[in-house]
């Protein structure tokens, strides 16, 4: 939360453990839903694996269950700013990042705050209304 505030975003905490995301970031008027990881779990070869799944037994995320994943590399003190959409797969538990030197899928992701600030949901087919109030 302290760095989401250094890059100008307005926050807020839910209440409590029963949300499925663990941050809301304020943009444009709108709120994005954000979870977020972290890992030390460094690789020999500079990856770090970085879990993607829920505590145990609360049942893995589905699609609309957050709209960011924040991932942290403690050592690196680098983030990853991922759509969700990308990171709900029932056969993924984890993703593999680096902080330096490799590319792969979730390289642009990497610092991308902008993400976060240019945010814009699909519009509702219920005006007024979100999709979690149909």
């Amino acid at each position: 939360m302290a760095r989401a505030a250094k890059e100008g975003l307005r926050l807020a905490k839910p209440w409590g453990d029963s949300s499925r995301y663990d941050v809301v970031v304020e943009t444009g008027g709108r709120f994005v839903r954000v979870q977020v990881k972290s890992t030390a779990n460094r690789q020999p070869n500079g990856a770090y694996v970085c879990g993607v799944h829920p505590s145990p037994g609360s049942g893995l995320y589905k699609r609309g269950d957050f709209d960011f994943l924040a991932a942290y590399l403690t050592p690196d003190d680098v983030w990853f700013i991922i759509p969700g959409r990308l990171i709900v797969n029932p056969q993924r538990n984890s993703i593999t990042l680096y902080a330096d030197g490799v590319t792969n899928d979730w390289t642009p992701y990497k610092e991308a705050w902008d993400l976060l600030r240019n945010h814009r949901r699909r519009a509702s087919p219920y005006p007024g209304l979100d999709e979690s109030q149909k």
